[in-house]
């Protein structure tokens, strides 16, 4: 017969377990030590910048690490969708010239087809075709940098130079995590 003891043992095991086993990695899939390994692999992750986009997402404490690899799409998806708000929002600001609007018409394109693209990168992630996702994660990099060259050459100060990192940094985070799915 068991005691009391052994069944409190036995429970507090199975629970730890479960804890352990629950995210299918057990402790190495958090945002944290996810964005460690990725730096570690990939010195182009910005860590800080890795922990505080996969923490804003709702599901990424319960994320194993292709989890997070998917999270990291949904995050530039989300990134570009905001890039193209800001577009707008410069757009319908008074004053902008003609060039400053056809520069940004031709950004916002380019951060519309951004956003297709990370979903894309996020579906083939979530299919498990891992070359795939990482290749769609590539080409967002590709069109933002379109959008940051158009500036260039027009010799036009970019006011989207914020979006640009960020999206090219997530596309970076994304590869890096999917590297890291065994």
């Amino acid at each position: 017969m068991r005691s009391v003891w052994m069944d409190k043992l036995l429970l507090a095991l199975a629970v730890t377990g479960a804890l352990f086993m629950s995210n299918g990695v057990g402790v190495a899939a958090t945002p944290q030590t996810t964005c460690k390994a990725a730096a570690n692999i990939d010195k182009r992750v910005n860590y800080d910048f890795c922990v505080s986009q996969l923490l804003d997402h709702h599901e990424s404490s319960e994320a194993d690490t292709w989890g997070l690899a998917k999270i990291a799409a949904l995050m530039g998806a989300n990134n570009a969708a905001h890039a193209k708000a800001d577009i707008d929002a410069l757009l319908a600001k008074p004053g902008t010239g003609d060039q400053m609007k056809r520069l940004l018409g031709q950004c916002k394109g380019l951060y519309d087809r951004t956003f297709m693209t990370f979903v894309y990168a996020h579906e083939e992630l979530k299919k498990r075709r891992y070359a795939s996702g990482k290749e769609k994660a590539a080409e967002t990099v590709a069109l933002v940098h379109q959008c940051d060259e158009a500036f260039v050459e027009a010799r036009v100060r970019s006011p989207l130079t914020k979006q640009s990192a960020d999206s090219v940094q997530l596309a970076i985070i994304c590869t890096a995590i999917t590297n890291l799915i065994k």
